[in-house]
């Protein structure tokens, strides 16, 4: 089998880390790890209104440049003339404009999962300079001229009704009852591949196992050997420290310059520490925490203080393989946090929670911000009634066990699932 080298481009607000389960189903099916790149946007945020500065959001622009700068880094790296472009909702807003703009000649295949390419609404009247409105200037200017330029082999993925951001009710964009004026179909492209997963949310259609197998037969014409993760004895991890832009309350992928990590192994039952810390740095310019050399048996808590953030702790099941992509967010607390003795929050980056689909408890119970019907909610928090317990998060078989901190003395807690 030719390998080639891959750039994944993550969604609206992500980082480059909610890949590393992809990049590791392609290592564990032999991909090359050297060939497989991920995007930071350094404001992953969208504008409000796209032709309208905003602090700490991009433009379409801004995004295109982005993948740009990156085809053309990794093509130098690489000797190579064409990259194979994957990408999650709003980054594939980012490749098409790309392609379109000029980039076709440098992309072989290019896969998009969830990305809206007719709109999470098509409403002129509402919101009409938004990038996400399919009756606005960017999706129109992308869609009126040929939805697939000739070049790039084109695929789609998408849900076949539980994308939160395909739905013909404004339920998920704040205005329930009122016709968004699209479907469930808003991904496809004519031209496309287009694929349809079944029963998955909207970020699984580019991180879950299924939309893995879908990628790497379009890019290869064969099956994975195998959709798990296959671990590694020795794991290496690193990634970068951001926090929230210093000139609103988003935030960003830039380096946090100056920051603490500290890493501890934990009791998987407890969350109790075990011993000292293993790994400790003091972050620099390029914002990277380590490396730190780990087993992939061992639960970690990595601990991020940065002046103008909460004292943030996040738990983290086993780690399979080696990663550069472990990046780490410094948080802040919410007004409301400060009413409990301590808060923790469950999280799954790399997709939603849904009911009755999925087995979730966080501290021993359903969380109540989950309600049946469409998967739409990636973090659920618990108020504690004591700093200084054991709380357990877990969603279908992936178990997190955490400390409840005192968020009087600003710490936040984060149970941070892989999968």
């Amino acid at each position: 089998m030719q390998f080639f080298p891959i750039v994944f481009v993550h969604g609206n607000g992500d980082t480059a880390a909610l890949w590393h389960t992809t990049v590791w189903r392609f290592e564990s099916n032999g991909w090359p790890r050297a060939l497989l790149h991920a995007i930071d946007m350094p404001n992953p945020l969208a504008r409000d209104d796209d032709g309208v500065p905003q602090p700490g959001r991009s433009s379409t622009e801004d995004a295109r440049r982005c993948v740009a700068d990156e085809v053309a880094r990794v093509c130098r790296q690489h000797g190579v003339a064409q990259l194979a472009l994957v990408a999650n909702s709003r980054g594939g807003f980012a490749v098409r404009n790309f392609i379109a703009g000029g980039g076709a000649a440098s992309v072989s295949h290019a896969v998009l999962g969830g990305t809206p390419n007719h709109g999470v609404w098509a409403d002129p009247g509402f919101r009409a300079g938004n990038e996400f409105n399919g009756a606005g200037p960017f999706l129109r200017r992308l869609n009126g001229a040929g939805e697939t330029p000739a070049g790039p082999r084109w695929m789609t993925l998408r849900s076949d009704a539980n994308d939160k951001y395909a739905q013909p009710d404004g339920l998920w964009i704040g205005a329930p009852g009122t016709p968004t004026g699209v479907g469930t179909d808003s991904p496809e492209l004519r031209g496309a591949l287009n694929t349809v997963l079944a029963g998955a949310d909207h970020r699984e259609t580019s991180f879950g196992p299924a939309a893995f197998e879908a990628t790497w037969r379009f890019l290869t014409g064969t099956a994975p050997t195998t959709l798990a993760i296959v671990e590694e004895a020795s794991v290496v991890l690193d990634g970068r420290v951001s926090g929230l832009h210093p000139q609103a309350a988003v935030h960003d992928n830039l380096p946090l310059a100056g920051a603490a990590v500290s890493v501890w192994a934990v009791d998987p039952r407890t969350g109790e520490r075990l011993g000292t810390a293993r790994h400790h740095a003091v972050v620099g310019a390029d914002g990277a925490w380590g490396p730190f050399t780990t087993d992939s048996r061992t639960c970690h808590e990595f601990v991020i203080e940065a002046p103008g953030h909460a004292v943030t702790h996040v738990y983290r099941s086993p780690f399979a393989r080696s990663s550069s992509l472990v990046h780490l967010r410094a948080e802040a607390l919410e007004p409301a946090d400060r009413e409990a003795a301590a808060v923790v929050r469950l999280t799954r980056p790399r997709g939603y929670f849904g009911l009755p689909r999925d087995q979730v408890r966080l501290d021993g119970r359903v969380p109540p911000e989950l309600f049946p019907g469409v998967a739409g909610v990636s973090l659920v928090r618990v108020e504690v009634d004591v700093a200084g317990r054991a709380v357990a998060g877990s969603f279908n078989g992936e178990t997190v066990t955490g400390r409840s901190w005192p968020t009087a003395e600003g710490h936040a807690v984060l149970l941070e699932l892989h999968h």
